[in-house]
């Protein structure tokens, strides 16, 4: 019998199911060239829209049918216009997170075309390459206690910057992990100068190091870093840091390789998986065909690859070359990089440029 992996689609919001469904499209296309696995494709309503029809973003019943699968593809949750009574949006995507425990967040960053970066001299015949991936912890940091209730009356708000050393040992570990299999260098981002959180994860950091000789190590600063990205990105490999600055530095370092579209990305613990592209739902746009579903498709191509199974594997390379080989003709183009090739066509592209 062959093995098959069972995958939750999550649509969500916005875009989500747009993008989702040209994901699951070269999924399927992918699956027909593969030997030995199969796909089990369940989809579940969560977000905004599920809050809307019965009350809650992420049901408990729904949680739990999502554990049941070996790995969870995700469109983009919340819209603008839905939020709690504290006046922030509802964001299951990071409930998710924390309650599966997905402490590592994989953001890779790769320039397709020299068109599509605002930066130049970046890919194309002799330019410089930007190649490389923000490991970004999940699960603590300032996002830590968003959901803590607090006192009604007070003029003035406060959060946490959270660092445990459970939290920072297990993050710092998987980008050596993960540097160990590209170009063995990991660069530090954090805040040292100024908050003793951060000079609290340096320090971890520089022990997790010892366990990596072959490894070498950089420490930046994160607003040293907002700077680096655009003046000199080639010059970095894997960086890790801390939950808000990397959410931070993932939408900079998209808008280097053509925006939010062209960025995947892998919510990741040591027994679930969650895959979707970095941008939200953006409402002004849906339904409209016009999204890039690129990020959504490179994502997929990152649960093959974390499944590590040698088909699945197979099947990861094979979609990322596919999209290598779309992109490498300027006509093919989505909106947001100022072309007219729709969500669908560019679904449509991909499959066709499998092998």
């Amino acid at each position: 019998m062959l093995p098959l992996f069972k995958v939750a689609i999550l649509g969500g919001d916005g875009i989500g199911p747009e993008v989702v469904a040209e994901g699951v499209k070269v999924l399927r296309a992918v699956e027909a060239l593969l030997s030995g696995v199969q796909f089990d494709l369940v989809e579940h309503s969560v977000g905004a829209g599920e809050f809307l029809r019965r009350g809650d973003p992420l049901p408990p019943s729904t949680l739990e049918r999502i554990r049941e699968a070996d790995a969870i593809l995700l469109g983009a949750m919340g819209l603008p216009s839905v939020r709690w009574p504290s006046g922030v949006e509802m964001t299951p995507q990071i409930d998710i997170r924390e309650q599966l425990d997905l402490f590592n967040g994989v953001r890779p960053i790769r320039l397709f075309h020299e068109t599509h970066s605002p930066l130049k001299g970046y890919g194309g015949a002799g330019g410089r390459p930007i190649d490389f991936v923000i490991i970004r912890e999940n699960c603590e940091g300032l996002f830590s206690e968003r959901r803590t209730p607090r006192p009604s009356g007070r003029d003035f708000e406060t959060d946490t910057m959270k660092i445990t050393r459970r939290g920072a040992e297990r993050v710092c570990r998987a980008a050596f992990q993960l540097a160990l299999k590209r170009r063995q260098h990991c660069t530090l981002v954090d805040k040292a100068n100024v908050l003793p959180s951060m000079a609290f994860f340096r320090k971890i950091f520089d022990e997790i190091a010892r366990e990596y000789p072959t490894v070498t190590t950089d420490r930046v600063y994160v607003d040293a870093m907002a700077l680096f990205l655009v003046q000199r990105p080639e010059s970095f490999d894997v960086m890790v840091t801390e939950n808000m600055f990397g959410d931070i530095l993932s939408d900079l370092a998209a808008g280097i390789i053509g925006g939010m579209g062209m960025a995947p990305s892998a919510d990741v613990g040591d027994t679930y998986g969650v895959f979707q592209p970095s941008h939200g739902t953006a409402p002004t746009i849906a339904g409209k065909g016009i999204a890039n579903p690129i990020a959504t498709i490179l994502s997929v191509a990152m649960m093959l690859e974390w499944l590590d199974h040698p088909e699945t594997l197979r099947g990861a390379r094979l979609i990322t070359d596919a999209v290598a080989r779309v992109l490498a003709y300027p006509a093919h183009r989505t909106a947001d990089l100022g072309g007219k090739t729709s969500t669908t066509q560019m679904g449509d592209l991909i499959c066709h440029a499998l092998p």
